[in-house]
């Protein structure tokens, strides 16, 4: 797991690391402005964000603002001398606070905790390697997943499109079910963020998506059923 430790108290955030087992790539940043400049300007990622709340050059609720801003996943956990910030915390939708000093057990715990989230997120996200490196996308925020000359384009719904190299028949062995479907020989569909469909095409979020007349029948079938289930 990829942990951050923002605390402008050298030695809390060496105290802190020592309760990390090794297995986990801890970085330490004493300064806010230089934990957000990796994270906005170098866009490094971490699994996990213990950021404390009272710093110098930042405080960290507005370093918290920051990360949400550009990653509404991000997973933060406030450390902090006094409990005065809970409302703000809970408002960032943090996983945890935990109070200074911090006791081994409850890292133990925060990172138990973490880690099944991981494991229920990977399940539900689209896995996939690029130029030697990991990533996935939630499959709540995909629109399509299209191919073309033997890439893999995933367009999200904040506007980013994921590329890796690979055959949308094999991503489409591991998606379509009930709320991906097929719709066409390059490009398969998020059900649920249809607008609206008409004749041989998808309308989605400003996208037109065709329609093969192979998979039309079925299309139109789960459309149907999807709006049946919102009218419930």
């Amino acid at each position: 797991m990829k942990i951050a430790v923002c605390d402008d108290c050298q030695q809390d955030v060496i105290q802190i690391k020592t309760m990390f087992d090794r297995e986990h790539d801890v970085t330490l940043y004493t300064d806010a402005r230089n934990f957000i400049m990796d994270i906005e300007e170098k866009e490094v990622n971490f699994d996990l964000y213990l950021i404390d709340i009272y710093m110098d050059a930042i405080n960290g609720i507005e370093v918290a603002k920051r990360i949400r801003g550009r990653d509404e996943d991000a997973v933060i956990c406030f450390i902090s001398s006094s409990d005065a910030f809970y409302r703000q915390a809970y408002d960032l939708y943090a996983i945890q606070y935990l109070l200074k000093p911090i006791q081994k057990d409850e890292v133990e715990k925060l990172i138990s905790r973490v880690s099944q989230q991981m494991s229920k997120d990977k399940a539900s996200s689209l896995q996939f390697r690029f130029r030697g490196q990991m990533g996935s996308v939630p499959y709540r925020k995909i629109l399509f997943i299209s191919s073309k000359e033997h890439t893999i384009l995933v367009q999200c719904q904040d506007g980013n499109v994921q590329k890796f190299k690979g055959k949308l028949n094999e991503v489409a062995l591991r998606v379509c079910g009930d709320t991906f479907f097929r719709c066409h020989q390059s490009f398969i569909v998020n059900m649920y963020h249809i607008d609206r469909l008409h004749g041989n095409e998808i309308f989605i979020s400003g996208y037109r998506i065709p329609i093969s007349r192979r998979y039309l029948p079925e299309v139109r079938r789960r459309y149907q059923e999807i709006l049946f289930e919102e009218m419930d």
